[in-house]
Order: structure tokens, then C-alpha cells, then sequence
């Protein structure tokens, strides 16, 4: 999976081949696979801000710092509202990998030159608000597999008959982190890369809260035992597959979020879980309403599928963490209502 997204020059977000947008590949020439909020319309950026800035006032920091930044929709939309609140930060920094689109970042962006930085890496010591839009989804799963009540870890091999890419299990000491009930064959994934991003924040992070969106489910729902085939996914053109062996660097390879390990890695590396809910009711809570009350009729139509159960208002989720320095007594207000951190 790392080497089928990552792979310098090669890999899905490596390469130069067209991945966000509304439209699938042969239509209006935008050839895209998938489309993520920011892209979907900029009432979503805009509401955020209004989150960042009160995470930037109650923490008293002011740069921010983004991962997996995309086409730089989210970073422009973020940027405009809070220039537009007379809030703009001192930085707004990015990390990402894929260096075509960096460049597609710096030219969205390029009224804001003066104040966007790129990393590749983050620095010893950070202070900042740290933002992630679709990134956790992202990050390099494990397969798990129990076969006839056994476990095994799934990987891949090359097909000595035909030379394809095909499936091989072997046997394994690792375990999901529920035990799943029944005796069917079940496949599941674990997330030591995404864990170990949280790990790693919270050894360089100082100041500040993170904000965390994907959709994914809290542990008990992960590992539900009706839940057999595991979560990960392929995108590509809009449509989706199961079948990550296939097209190799041409689609998108994704699995569902653990928000529970996700939580609990954070806390175990001395970070604070300052709230999590739906991607609905936290952008209720942000003030969403009155964000696209200022936007035209078509956006305030696209604006309903962020927050609607149906569309990616129950689905998507959002973590806040920050470090221990920044908890403090204050409430990001995108949780002030339908937190849903005891169901972790």
C-alpha cells in the first residue's frame, strides 16, 4: 500500500496524474477520482476557519500547519476567511509528499505566497494548528485475516504461474485490538503508520489543537463481526473497487479510520482529546448555517452534503488533540454540542 501511493514518481499521490474534482475521468477533461469537502464547496473551508481562529486565540499561537493538503482548496479557503476576520497567520505550513501537488498547491495559493511555507518533514519543536483533511484514510493499513479461527497477516506476493501480483497469508501473533466475535472468516486492518503519526506529534508538538476529519468508525464498530470484509477500498473515476492489486499507481487505495486507536495513541503519547463528533454537528456547532447564508444558491445546495446523515455528515468524523500545554479550560466550539468522545 505505501509503495502503491508513495513510490517517488510512481505511486497514486507521487505521480502527475489528476485525483480531486467532481467529475470522473473522460468528462469536461477533468479526469478526477474522488472529491473531498474543500473541493466540494468552499462553505466547508470557510466554517473551519472559524475554528481556527478560536483554537489560534485560546492557544495563543499563530501558524498553522496542514498535512495532505490536496490542491490547496482547503489552505486557500481557510486563508480567505480568516484574512477576511483580519486573523491571517504568521505561516500557514504545509506538509505532503506528492511533489506535483505542491505545485498545483503553489498555484492556488499564489495569492498568499508571503505567508504559505512547504515542509517535508516537521521540525523538533512545533507550536501551531495542526489541520487534516482526508490524510488518516490515507496512511498505510496492515491486513489482517482469520482463516478457519487462525490469524494471519495478508501481504503481497507474485503469482509464480502467471507473474501477477496476488494475496499470501501467513500466520501471525498480531491481533485487531478487539477480540471479534464468531468463528467466520473475518478481514480486518490495523493502523500502526497513523498511530504512530499521533506518536509523533505529540513529540514535537508544543502548542496549540489539531483537527482531525476522515470518516471511520469509533472500535466497537470497526471490529463489529458483521463487519467481515474489512474497509479498505480503491477509488478511481469516481467508482469504487476492492481490488488494490490492480492499476497500481492509477487509483486511490484507502481503508476507514479507527478513531478509538487513533484516540488512544494520542493519549498514551501525552496528547489531550479535546473532542470528537460527526463532521455534521461539528460543522452545526462552527456556525455553517450563517457561513453559507454569505454563498449563492449552488453552494448552499453542496454545502447540505457535508451535514446531511445520509451524505458525509454521519460518515466523516472529527478528532480535536492537543498537547497537554494547550488543554487548558477552554471547548473548541465545533464540540459545544453532540460531543461524542465517551463513545470512543
Amino acid at each position: 500500500m505505501s509503495m502503491a501511493l508513495y513510490e517517488p514518481g510512481l505511486g497514486y499521490y507521487s505521480n502527475s496524474t489528476p485525483k480531486f474534482g467532481h467529475l470522473p475521468q473522460g468528462e469536461a477533461g477533468q479526469g478526477s477520482d474522488f472529491v473531498t469537502a474543500p473541493e466540494l464547496t468552499p462553505v466547508f473551508g470557510h466554517t473551519l476557519a472559524r475554528q481556527v481562529a478560536q483554537a489560534m486565540e485560546s492557544t495563543g499561537v499563530d501558524e498553522i500547519w496542514e498535512f495532505g493538503a490536496g490542491t490547496g482548496a482547503l489552505a486557500l479557503q481557510v486563508l480567505e476567511a480568516l484574512a477576511a476576520a483580519g486573523k491571517t497567520p504568521a505561516r500557514y505550513n504545509i506538509v505532503d509528499l506528492s511533489g506535483s501537488l505542491r505545485a498545483r498547491q503553489a498555484q492556488t495559493l499564489a495569492a498568499h505566497a508571503t505567508v504559505v511555507h512547504w515542509a517535508d518533514a516537521l521540525p523538533d519543536r512545533f507550536d501551531g494548528i495542526v489541520l487534516g483533511n482526508e490524510v488518516l484514510d490515507a496512511m498505510p493499513v496492515q491486513l489482517l485475516a482469520r482463516l478457519n479461527g487462525q490469524w494471519h497477516e495478508r501481504g503481497v506476493a507474485v503469482n509464480d504461474a502467471d507473474g501477477q501480483l496476488c494475496w499470501a497469508d501467513r500466520p501471525t501473533g498480531l491481533r485487531p485490538p478487539l477480540e471479534i466475535g464468531g468463528a467466520q472468516d473475518y478481514v480486518t486492518e490495523i493502523h500502526a503508520q497513523s498511530d504512530a503519526f499521533v506518536r509523533t506529534l505529540s513529540d514535537r508538538w508544543q502548542r496549540g489543537a489539531g483537527f482531525l476529519i476522515d470518516y471511520g468508525f469509533p472500535e466497537a464498530e470497526y471490529y463489529h463481526p458483521e463487519r467481515h470484509m474489512g474497509t479498505l477500498v480503491c477509488h478511481k473515476g469516481h467508482q469504487v473497487d476492492h481490488d488494490p492489486l490492480t492499476d497500481l499507481g492509477l487509483k486511490d487505495i484507502t481503508a476507514h479510520v479507527n478513531f478509538t486507536g487513533t484516540a488512544l495513541a494520542a493519549q498514551d503519547a501525552g496528547l489531550g482529546v479535546m473532542g470528537y463528533t460527526s463532521q455534521g454537528r461539528f460543522l452545526i456547532n462552527c456556525g455553517i448555517v450563517d457561513v453559507a447564508a454569505g454563498f449563492d444558491a449552488k453552494e448552499q445546495a453542496q454545502m447540505q452534503k457535508l451535514v446531511m446523515e445520509h451524505e458525509m455528515g454521519e460518515l466523516f468524523k472529527v478528532l480535536a488533540l492537543a498537547p497537554a500545554a494547550s488543554t487548558g479550560s477552554w471547548v473548541p466550539m465545533g464540540f459545544v454540542a453532540g460531543d461524542r468522545t465517551h463513545r470512543l
